[in-house]
């Protein structure tokens, strides 16, 4: 039920970011002309495994951009309450986008590029390797 919540919320901030309903490819949501940066040119594919399951992403793209056109929208949960949070920021300063990469916990995921094969794990509490308090 938290997880409806969370999109019910994106569809009334962002009406073009659909996840729940939509049925064709996912990658339909990434932004294809900019309105500053203007026409974005298709970039190369690579293949990464969030929580067991092969994605596609763009090379170099932002780890969080490539899992919200693949309609992953939980990042982690909460250490104390078990709640789950994704993006906010955006651009690094706040934690709620931090996933483990590689087996590194704690990576802001909203500023790290995407390289092959890398594996994604939605975080729950510190992560794993992290000391616990």
């Amino acid at each position: 039920m938290i997880t409806q919540k969370i999109i019910r919320k994106l569809r009334n901030d962002w009406t073009l970011l659909d996840i729940t309903t939509r049925k064709e490819s996912a990658m339909d949501v990434r932004v294809k002309n900019h309105v500053i940066l203007g026409p974005q040119e298709d970039e190369e594919m690579v293949t990464i495994t969030v929580d067991g399951k092969e994605m596609q992403a763009r090379a170099g793209e932002m780890i969080l951009a490539s899992l919200i056109a693949n309609g992953k929208i939980i990042n982690r949960y909460t250490a104390k309450r078990d709640e789950p949070r994704g993006l906010f920021c955006g651009i690094g300063q706040c934690t709620d986008c931090a996933m483990v990469v590689n087996g590194k916990p704690n990576v802001r995921t909203c500023v790290t590029p995407v390289k092959e094969g890398m594996v994604i794990e939605t975080q729950h509490g510190l992560g794993k390797g992290a000391s616990e308090k």
